[in-house]
């Protein structure tokens, strides 16, 4: 099987501007682990006899790690853009702190390579380079107007034994991050392309399913001729033997049992043209039909299922496998978790001239954890949700990460959340909103088929 393009290899490439070069919760982790570290440094460094203004570096740190708690509760998506603005409040954070504790001279100083090596291994070049410009605005500041970082006359150890000592702990700190690091942005790549080519197999072969279909529809067209003449020919010579050669039973069955097939060819290729039109012609449907369509394989499953188009009903929009398989993946999640029904509406946004249709599922299950809001739609998340409640199924966020692509790439937004009673702690079930621009899903309904296929023999 021919290997899928680069572009759907690609996590950034398929998935649109939402999607996201570095998980927020891969950066609000490895702050923690930044904060843990510069307090256990400032702490030993202290103890060992280092001076240096101690209030303020405190205050930093813990200016830092407030932010970080703010980051981490608000669960924004990171984007290209915001990923560059978290590197480089990382970068300024540590600038500061070694300028304030010996500058250049500070063993530790290695370790502003880590924003801008984290910005050049997930986010684009143009992303990269104001972040590579501050962390060289940085370091030359430290360079100029460091604090010099002095010990006490009776320090337990020997100031250049302590800066060795710092020197060998950084080393082996940065070698530690870099391989943690590494081994984890691999690991998410390497999950979300098997994702994508699963997306990729899944799609080529509807395509190539509707492909048959308008090959077999042509198919049908062009030979019903041909078959009509071998009838008609067939009717002709078998009532002229009938008249110049009575005595010739045989001949006259044959040409019947010619006569048969060929009316048992034509019934064929009219079921097959039949099943061909409906792959080949309805590339638009109404927007209801395209719901239908998306929730018929998980109607039966015990959970009652309501469409509600209101007054778009009726809106011819572009039947695309990627919208159909998207929408469905999302049907399957409120159905695999529903307590009793799953809700699909669609409705018109901007007024009397929409500018977009919004299309909303919505369960009445347990909704999504909180904690994982932020994640949804990242491929293989970790937490899961219990089997008995799913008939046997472990959610791992794979449908949720395959439906977000393939919507957004078709043009739309998608939002995950969930719908709370009276009481707001209490979610009284999941809902996704999936948002398209009027321009990127209707299509006109009446317009030109084209020519069928030709085939040569």
């Amino acid at each position: 099987m021919r290997p899928p393009p680069a572009s759907i290899l690609s996590p950034f490439a398929i998935a649109g501007p939402r999607a996201e070069p570095i998980r927020l919760r891969t950066l609000v982790g490895l702050r923690w682990v930044a904060v843990a570290g510069q307090l256990a440094a400032v702490a030993a460094a202290w103890v060992i006899g280092a001076r240096f203004p101690l209030l303020p570096v405190l205050g930093l740190i813990s200016l830092y790690a407030a932010v970080n708690t703010v980051l981490a509760a608000r669960g924004v998506p990171v984007t290209a853009l915001r990923a560059r603005h978290h590197l480089a409040m990382d970068a300024v954070q540590l600038g500061i702190l070694l300028l304030l504790t010996g500058g250049t001279t500070n063993p530790f100083a290695p370790l502003m390579l880590v924003p801008v090596t984290i910005g050049a291994a997930a986010l684009r070049l143009r992303d990269t380079v104001p972040l590579a410009a501050l962390t060289v605005a940085l370091v030359t500041l430290m360079a100029l107007a460091g604090v010099p970082l002095d010990f006490a006359a009776d320090a337990a150890v020997p100031a250049r034994t302590a800066l060795r000592f710092g020197d060998w702990l950084a080393l082996l700190i940065g070698g530690g991050f870099f391989v943690a690091y590494v081994g984890r942005v691999s690991s998410e790549l390497a999950a979300t392309s098997e994702a994508l080519f699963a997306t990729q197999l899944a799609l080529s072969r509807e395509q190539r399913l509707q492909h048959l279909g308008g090959i077999v529809a042509a198919a049908a067209h062009e030979m019903g001729t041909p078959l009509g003449t071998i009838k008609l020919v067939g009717s002709e010579l078998q009532d002229e033997l009938q008249d110049i050669l009575p005595d010739r039973p045989d001949l006259a069955h044959d040409l019947r049992l010619l006569r048969i097939s060929a009316d048992r060819c034509r019934d064929i290729l009219r079921t097959m043209g039949d099943a061909g039109k409906d792959d080949l012609h309805l590339r638009t449907a109404p927007l209801a039909e395209l719901l239908s369509e998306a929730a018929g394989p998980h109607r039966g499953r015990g959970k009652a299922i309501a469409i509600d188009a209101g007054e778009v009903a009726a809106l011819d929009v572009r039947r695309d496998p990627g919208i159909v398989h998207g929408l469905r993946n999302l049907i399957q999640n409120g159905a695999d978790f529903a307590r009793s029904s799953v809700t699909i509406t669609a409705r018109p946004q901007g007024g009397g001239g929409a500018a977009a249709i919004v299309v909303t599922i919505r369960d009445d299950g347990p909704g999504f954890p909180p904690a994982l809001l932020p994640r949804l739609g990242d491929p293989f998340l970790t937490a899961r949700r219990a089997p008995e409640r799913t008939g046997g199924a472990e959610g791992m966020g794979l449908g949720l990460f395959i439906a977000r692509t393939l919507l957004e790439r078709s043009g739309a937004s998608v939002a995950f959340g969930n719908d709370h009673g009276e009481a707001a702690s209490e979610p009284r079930g999941a809902r996704v909103e999936v948002a398209w621009p009027v321009g990127k899903l209707a299509a006109d309904g009446r317009a030109a088929l084209g020519e069928n296929p030709v085939i040569s023999g």
